[in-house]
């Protein structure tokens, strides 16, 4: 074989390991079984030990995970701290202002470092996190493929590209899962993790108060309940601390309160009332109501199809050693 011949042999060769590669390279469970087989435990073990005491943080992790899947995929960008060169992070971005549970998946970080130095990524412990915060509230259980890596870019002005509000309409929410290969069943499902979720007086106000720059109420909420939140909880539309039930009477228990709610036209986003806007979306929420077991399955399936959006495999990205930074 010429000189020539064995070079381009030689690159062939090359191309196709790196082919090879970036095709193993892909989430599997049990990803941790020999390089640590106790990182999934851990994580376990920490979230049932806390949860039980602070249940609003399990509303917490569920929407960092959703955060963080929705803007560039599920890396653990959200995570990262603003430094000098990048002053404006994701979690230092409008929608993410309210975001909690940072310390909560650090001091999980720093626990499985101890056992296994530089194997887990922060995406995965934020993924699992997650799951293990939903069943420790009484919702499902389901396995979690792993080997996700850590992003190492987070710019606030990324948020607004992709993920979802709590203004938007049905079909903007629609095109915002569909972007990233989700559907109307997946919108109905995900919407369900706000049974356990809370909010502030400033998230529904325009609603209750001047909801088209007129002194209104949106007509979309329910008159009685309306006139319940400015009553007793939001009484004034300056009120931006008051916090809220999104499911009253069960927040602390996952369930199918977040659904017998927005048929009701009680949900507090305008988010929550335009699933009744399209008869698809209807549809799936009236289908979800009559089976908890169905619902429990359902919504597993799409936490996890979630939970792979744009993840980095392989050699992309890192293995953080803080969640905060870069390495």
């Amino acid at each position: 074989m010429k000189m020539g011949s064995q070079s381009c042999f030689k690159v062939l060769i090359i191309c196709l390991i790196a082919i090879i590669g970036a095709a193993n390279a892909q989430l599997q469970l049990g990803f941790y079984a020999k390089s640590c087989p106790k990182a999934e435990k851990i994580v376990l073990k920490y979230v049932h030990k806390h949860i039980p005491n602070a249940p609003s943080l399990a509303a917490a992790l569920i929407r960092l995970h959703f955060h963080d899947c929705f803007v560039r995929g599920c890396d653990a960008s959200v995570l990262l701290n603003a430094t000098q060169s990048n002053p404006q992070a994701e979690k230092n971005s409008f929608p993410n202002l309210t975001l909690r549970g940072f310390e909560f998946i650090d001091k999980i970080k720093s626990l499985i470092e101890a056992e296994c130095p530089g194997v887990v990524s922060c995406a995965d412990i934020l993924t699992l996190s997650a799951r293990d915060s939903i069943h420790a509230v009484g919702g499902p259980f389901w396995n979690v493929p792993t080997g996700r890596r850590d992003g190492v870019r987070s710019k606030a002005a990324d948020v607004f590209l992709g993920l979802p509000a709590p203004f938007h309409n049905v079909s903007t929410l629609l095109t915002l899962f569909g972007n990233v290969g989700l559907d109307a069943n997946d919108l109905v499902l995900l919407s369900g993790a706000h049974t356990i979720g809370i909010s502030h007086c400033a998230s529904v106000s325009n609603r209750l108060y001047n909801f088209t720059g007129k002194l209104d109420q949106d007509p979309d909420l329910d008159s009685a309940y309306a006139k319940n939140l400015k009553t007793f909880k939001c009484k004034s539309i300056s009120d931006q601390t008051t916090v809220l039930e999104m499911d009253p009477g069960s927040r602390n228990t996952f369930d199918l309160g977040y659904y017998k709610q927005v048929v009701k036209r009680r949900g507090l986003f305008e988010s929550d009332a335009a699933l009744l806007k399209s008869s698809t979306t209807r549809s799936i929420v009236a289908q979800h109501l009559q089976s908890t077991k169905k619902f429990f399955v359902e919504f597993a399936k799409s936490m996890e199809k979630m939970g792979r959006i744009n993840v980095k495999v392989g050699t992309e990205g890192e293995i953080r050693k803080h969640c905060a930074f870069v390495n």
